[in-house]
């Protein structure tokens, strides 16, 4: 099998300096997110911004498994079950994660646009921690069932045998890739169909030229890209399968492009649709950015003197 190609010691360095760099770059922005947004009250209570948090941390997680998977699987290239399992389902669970937090965001903005009169009402600090419990619920139907069928049918020897790490290695039940192929289709479906009627809507309310439905338009579009980056996620297997069948020779690249795209593009969106854009959150976001740097130049210039 085309797993079995092994890059270069050169290649192999190149990819994974390329995605640690681009890990450690995003989590860091991301993190300063997370403080900014605790150190602030008006934050906390927004709903808007309690759910753009939500995905910030959610990525965090997403990022932080997914790349230590990556490293692992280039430098041991097979490791236990066991081990596996415990990088591959928060991955699977964050990835699955983000879709659902961009279409509740869109809605949040639908809301916001379409019906401010009941905006207060509807969308409330409570409801949006059950709507980030929904979320999690959503993921967890998706993913447990495979677990259940990994515990019922596989023996114990399986769990510590090694094998390369990915879903389909470790979920190799045929019930469990049926299951994950219906689960992306009705995801894609019901994402999309979400992002369409909200962008729409707005795009209606927009046309009589008020900034605030336009701006809500421009935000629906932008993440109208992120989304289309995360159900990428849904198509992945098919469409590596097309590409391998097209290159077989290539598909340890094949991996690695997707990897990125799937897995790390989405998150890199995610600070600059949704945080930078909005004025307030920049302020002060920059603000503990450049606090942060200040602290960091003293000490090197007290090292170098």
């Amino acid at each position: 099998m085309a797993l079995n190609q092994r890059d270069t010691l050169l290649t192999a360095v190149g990819k994974n300096l390329t995605v640690l760099v681009l890990g450690i770059t995003i989590n860091y922005i991301n993190a300063t997110m997370v403080h900014t947004f605790n150190k602030h009250h008006i934050f906390r209570m927004n709903p808007r911004f309690i759910l753009f948090i939500h995905l910030v941390f959610n990525d965090m997680i997403q990022l932080t498994t997914s790349i230590s998977l990556f490293v692992f699987t280039y430098t041991f290239h097979t490791i236990h079950v066991y081990l596996c399992c415990l990088f591959i389902l928060p991955a699977i669970f964050t990835t699955q994660n983000t879709p659902l937090n961009l279409a509740f965001m869109a809605a949040e903005c639908y809301i916001a646009v379409c019906i401010p009169l009941r905006y207060n009402n509807i969308c409330t600090v409570k409801r949006t921690y059950i709507v980030i419990g929904i979320i999690w619920a959503l993921s967890s139907l998706s993913v447990l069932p495979d677990v259940f069928i990994l515990l019922a049918t596989e023996p114990l020897e399986f769990f510590h045998s090694r094998v390369y790490c990915s879903r389909d290695r470790v979920f190799r039940s045929a019930y469990s890739v049926k299951k994950r192929d219906a689960s992306h289709i009705l995801f894609l479906v019901v994402v999309w169909l979400t992002l369409f009627y909200t962008y729409f809507r707005i795009l209606f309310v927009a046309k009589a030229a008020d900034a605030d439905a336009k701006k809500a338009r421009n935000t629906i579009l932008l993440h109208g890209f992120q989304m289309l980056l995360c159900m990428m996620v849904y198509v992945q297997p098919m469409l590596i399968q097309s590409l391998a069948y097209v290159f077989p020779r290539g598909l340890s690249a094949i991996y690695f492009v997707m990897f990125i795209i799937n897995q790390i593009l989405p998150r890199f969106a995610s600070p600059i649709v949704y945080g930078l854009r909005d004025k307030i959150f920049r302020k002060y976001f920059k603000k503990y950015l450049c606090t942060v740097t200040m602290n960091v130049h003293p000490k090197t210039t007290l090292k170098i003197l």
